[in-house]
């Protein structure tokens, strides 16, 4: 392809554009300068005349692909569920998205997670900004001490209170043995966890490594200390933790979920987290978001969950990693080469 012309609304790192600008003619707009999502009129409007879209979070619906002439459309997105993909691929164009471009940083946070709740931290932390566990001094009361402990505080010992538990010699059932779900696996095991696999994608074969064994979704439940969750939202993964899922799990469990809130029966974990029929939950996605002022999330009435406002993959080096990516696939285009990440 000679000279072909570029409209760039994803978000993208700037230091990484050079080898796009200098084979094409790029146009920027929307989401890459102010933050904004195209309606649909502008976005035709725009791509009239542009050989290839890259997009984060415009709705390339049907009639945006019926009513321009695109060749190659780049979604920088892990699953591109913003296009309308049977109608690119009815009209022969080709869709290229970046799967596992925050594998690592979501992997990392999922351990942050599990982490958080095992060793109560944000209960901690909060119980310390609220004041429930300092003194009310404005200064130091006494001279410092070389064997400091906290102490008793307004009748609490946090060390007492906020005791939590060690990862080492524990048993994590990971549910979805993906891109994310292997490095968790390799991951925590790291801290001397066992690993549990529930994955029906993956063969005995690739999960076999000391420490390591793939079970049934049940066996899993019975004997994981640890759940959590790295699976796609399917007809077979929606609302699959049921009230009897979450019965089979021990009362010493923890239940930790930054996939999607929709694998969930949001109202049978709450009941299951508020009888105390599992130890605890960390979550960063739900049901509904964001999360509304009555959720029992957020009203106070739950003491044992630990929330984040799906913050899985906001990590900096995933605009590097997809902005690599997608230049990559443009330029494998234009020369005419195979596209790594075409959808199929």
């Amino acid at each position: 392809m000679i000279d072909p012309t570029v409209l760039l609304t994803a978000e993208a790192d700037r230091a990484e554009l050079g080898p796009l600008y200098q084979a094409c003619r790029v146009e920027t707009c929307g989401w890459f300068v102010n933050e904004t999502v195209l309606p649909e009129d502008e976005l035709i409007e725009k791509l009239i005349g542009k050989d290839i879209f890259i997009t984060s979070y415009d709705r390339v619906t049907r009639r945006v692909i019926e009513n321009t002439s695109l060749k190659l459309i780049v979604c920088t997105r892990g699953n591109p569920v913003n296009v309308d993909v049977a109608a690119a691929r009815e009209k022969g164009v080709p869709v290229v998205y970046t799967p596992d471009r925050n594998a690592d940083a979501t992997a990392e946070f999922a351990v942050g997670l599990l982490l958080s709740v095992a060793r109560k931290i944000p209960f901690a932390y909060e119980a310390i900004r609220a004041g429930r566990i300092v003194t009310d001094d404005l200064e130091r009361p006494g001279p410092l001490k070389d064997d400091v402990t906290w102490g008793k505080v307004k009748g609490v010992r946090p060390y007492s209170c906020f005791k939590g538990v060690q990862l080492k010699n524990k048993t994590v059932g990971i549910v979805g043995y993906g891109a994310i779900g292997r490095r968790v696996g390799r991951i925590l095991s790291g801290f001397g966890m066992n690993v549990l696999v529930c994955d029906p994608y993956v063969s005995r074969i690739d999960i076999d490594a000391p420490g390591f064994r793939k079970v049934d979704f049940d066996t899993l439940l019975r004997e994981s200390d640890f759940v959590t969750c790295h699976l796609k939202v399917t007809p077979g993964t929606r609302g699959m933790f049921t009230a009897e899922a979450f019965a089979k799990m021990k009362p010493t469990a923890y239940f930790i979920n930054d996939c999607r809130g929709a694998i969930v029966d949001e109202r049978a974990l709450i009941d299951a987290l508020r009888e105390r029929r599992i130890a605890g939950a960390a979550l960063d996605v739900y049901e509904y978001e964001p999360l509304y002022k009555g959720h029992p999330f957020v009203s106070g009435e739950l003491d044992n969950v630990v929330l984040t406002p799906h913050l899985g993959g906001a990590a900096e080096e995933i605009i590097t990693n997809h902005t690599r990516m997608f230049v990559d696939e443009v330029l494998h285009f234009i020369h005419g080469e195979p596209l790594i990440y075409a959808v199929k």
